[in-house]
């Protein structure tokens, strides 16, 4: 069901993303490296899911590696690639292949990543290719102790000598992951390496109406022009959010307990969010307020900051919001700053 606030894992459940969904079969069979990215909730990890429900291939969820302690080591990821032993006797059924991996036989300190890839690349001589996702890959940056330049390496390593293996990388916070990358930076193993990107944008008005109207008489349920067309004025065009309104219009039957449970969700997820934001720096969380209120240029946010006694020396605060850019947070456009996500307003008040 469209509303079904399970993550997607089948391309008919996915509303409107057949151009996402070919750039991507285009982009894996050209590139060693491709990119999925686009902001928070906007259905990056469903389109990955789904794409390798259909193809042979895992998936990684470095935000959850990286929750666990702060950081991810190489056992933790070793790990990881270990528990997905269901997945890879499925595949070898599906395509009929025999499966021997040996590092899912050994303890995790005797294995290598180098060695894992090379096995995967031999299965995928088998299936035809093979894919390793990461999502939210920019949380990557905190491997090992060098910055995960181990892992850049080996992403080069593969890039350059494993024809059958192929790597995705999601990143809500875009200007993180292409910092991490560093294709374009000299010093970066990956420097040179082309790869292709996908972005994953929200909805426009229409396709959040169309989406809404399809859940709905998906479900048998009658709703009133207006009341789409109101929801999709304070949710905008984010599919999450969206599909979390659906889902509670279908248990209540009443547009202002369905919209008032949203925000409050809503508000519950960005407080935390901006929680982990403020143990970075404090006043990003006071330049997102300032945006908030309508202080949106930078002469506005530096004069809020200072009302707020968090007085900013120009450069740093320069530095701040190119941050917010690159986190997803904010976009700039002539000269005047915009939340990406609508909602953020709710938990900033």
């Amino acid at each position: 069901m469209l509303f079904d606030l399970k993550p997607k894992s089948r391309r008919e459940e996915i509303f409107d993303r057949e151009k996402e969904f070919e750039e991507l079969e285009k982009s894996i069979e050209r590139y060693p490296l491709t990119l999925l990215l686009g902001i928070r909730r906007v259905g990056k990890s469903s389109i990955l899911k789904a794409y390798l429900n259909e193809n042979p291939g895992i998936l990684i969820d470095c935000r959850e590696l990286y929750a666990e302690s702060g950081h991810i080591t190489r056992d933790d990821l070793i790990r990881e690639l270990q528990s997905k032993g269901g997945i890879f006797q499925r595949i070898a059924s599906k395509f009929r292949v025999k499966l021997n991996l040996k590092f899912l036989q050994i303890e995790p300190r005797d294995a290598s990543l180098r060695e894992i890839f090379r096995e995967l690349n031999e299965l995928g001589e088998k299936t035809g290719k093979f894919v390793i996702a990461f999502d939210e890959a920019q949380y990557l940056r905190f491997y090992g102790s060098r910055g995960g330049k181990e892992l850049l390496a080996l992403f080069a390593h593969a890039y350059d000598s494993l024809p059958n293996l192929r790597i995705i990388l999601t990143g809500s916070e875009v200007g993180l992951l292409h910092d991490f990358l560093g294709i374009d930076d000299y010093e970066s193993p990956l420097y040179g390496r082309v790869g292709g990107e996908i972005y994953v944008k929200p909805f426009d008005g229409e396709t959040s109406r169309a989406f809404l109207r399809a859940g709905f008489n998906e479900a048998g349920v009658e709703v009133p022009e207006e009341k789409i067309e109101k929801a999709v004025s304070i949710l905008d065009g984010i599919p999450g959010w969206l599909v979390l309104f659906g889902s509670k219009y279908l248990e209540t039957h009443d547009f202002q307990r369905a919209m008032d449970s949203t925000l409050s969700i809503a508000k519950g997820l960005l407080l935390g969010e901006l929680s982990e934001l403020e143990r970075r720096s404090r006043r990003y969380v006071g330049i997102l307020k300032a945006i908030s209120l309508g202080y949106n240029r930078w002469s506005l946010i530096r004069d809020y900051l200072e009302l707020k006694k968090m007085k900013t020396p120009e450069p740093r605060l320069h530095e701040l919001l190119k941050n917010l850019k690159k986190m997803g947070w904010i976009e700039e456009e002539n000269g005047e700053y915009h939340l990406t996500d609508p909602l953020a307003k709710l938990a900033l008040r």
